[in-house]
């Protein structure tokens, strides 16, 4: 498993301020965002999903750890808002643009929209839509 880099925050001048810049806080650039992808022990989508999510990512230059975590009971899917495997959320925002509207938690298989039907994983458009916003919200910090 890959391990998480850490980057550490500059050291503060004594007066908390260099230059209209807060030293508290990293700059954009130096910040990352998390990216996690919820699933459940067995479920063949999330198998196909990590490849292909990996590759998306290393396509858009986004060198982040993938964050994979198992729901392993009801009470954990909805203690944690899983809408089933795979969920990708990125900053814990499900890419999903309708996730925030829906309450059918629990351990199933997730079905996404896809031109012909329904799939098993996110389309790359709203993956790549969740980077893009992170990307924006990144440099408005």
């Amino acid at each position: 498993m890959v391990q998480t880099r850490k980057r550490r925050a500059p050291a503060r001048p004594a007066h908390g301020r260099a230059q209209g810049f807060d030293a508290e806080r990293p700059a954009a650039e130096e910040r990352t965002s998390v990216i996690e992808v919820w699933y459940f022990d067995g479920c063949p989508s999330h198998e196909v999903f990590m490849p292909h999510l990996r590759a998306l990512l290393d396509a858009a230059g986004v060198d982040e750890r993938i964050h994979e975590r198992a729901v392993e009971t009801d009470v954990d899917a909805q203690a944690h808002r899983f809408l089933g495997s795979p969920t990708l959320r990125i900053d814990g925002v499900d890419i999903d643009p309708t996730a925030g509207q829906r309450t059918d938690y629990g351990l199933q298989c997730r079905l996404y929209p896809a031109p012909d039907g329904v799939r098993g994983t996110p389309p790359d458009e709203w993956i790549l839509a969740a980077l893009q916003r992170r990307g924006s919200a990144l440099a408005a910090d």
